[in-house]
């Protein structure tokens, strides 16, 4: 039995791909019907060992060397996040892709991330500089829940129309006026728990994020408060 060959390229040797010029490492090799195959960079193609050189001994002319791009991610699914010019809204990370950007005299790369909107679901992308983050994944519900996002207190939608000259539906009126400062206190009652607890994070780590995100509760706080001590626009005075 006649001894098999070893293979011309090695795990790690530098090779150029001669049909099309461009350089890449050897990533896995493989013996495929009597003849060995190669992997380039952890590509999902194999090539033959005809259409590879070792890039020592390649004399045309290489378009292009393989290129590493490490990209450090600030924000991941599920993260609650802040845009510039959203105002109170916030969105939760969904996906996120990186565009990398090649000219002659100049190169870089942009992380864009895909975004959902809390309130009503709408899809939304962003660069990285226009994120603020409010929330990781993990703590991002409970934030959510505390802020009262998922269920909003001006509910207008599915009620019917008040008649000021019915006693039933006034009362009812009334009532549904009572319910709705009562969630508010409660929501500024979970939101001074959250500002408080911002507050100790960021009076014993002095990070950054802590104090934009307790400076967002307080806002939160500030506008449920107006919100409840103002006159009503159907009380009557007597």
């Amino acid at each position: 039995m006649a001894k098999k060959k070893k293979p011309k390229f090695n795990k790690g040797d530098t090779v150029v791909i001669i049909m099309y010029g461009t350089v890449g490492n050897i990533t896995d090799v493989q013996f495929i019907d009597g003849a060995y195959v190669y992997e380039v960079n952890h590509s999902e193609g194999l090539y033959m060992e005809s259409t590879l050189q070792h890039i020592s001994e390649f004399e045309g002319e290489i378009l292009h060397e393989s290129e590493k791009i490490d990209i450090e991610y600030k924000f991941f699914f599920g993260d609650l996040v802040s845009v510039d010019g959203y105002g109170q809204d916030y969105f939760k990370v969904v996906g996120f892709r990186t565009e990398i950007w090649r000219y002659k005299e100049n190169a870089w790369e942009d992380v864009i991330y895909e975004l959902s909107r809390i309130s009503d679901g709408e899809w939304l992308e962003a660069h990285e500089e226009e994120l603020t983050l409010v929330a990781d994944a993990e703590s991002a519900d409970t934030f959510i829940q505390k802020l009262g996002l998922l269920f909003p207190i001006n509910k207008n939608t599915g009620k019917k129309e008040i008649n000021p000259t019915s006693t039933f539906n006034t009362r009812k009126a009334e009532k549904e006026q009572l319910q709705e400062r009562y969630e508010k206190k409660q929501m500024i009652d979970g939101l001074l728990d959250l500002y408080n607890d911002y507050l100790f994070l960021y009076e014993t780590f002095g990070d950054e994020e802590y104090k934009k995100v307790k400076g967002l509760v307080l806002n939160k706080i500030k506008k449920l408060s107006s919100e409840l001590y103002k006159t009503p626009k159907n009380s009557s005075s007597k």
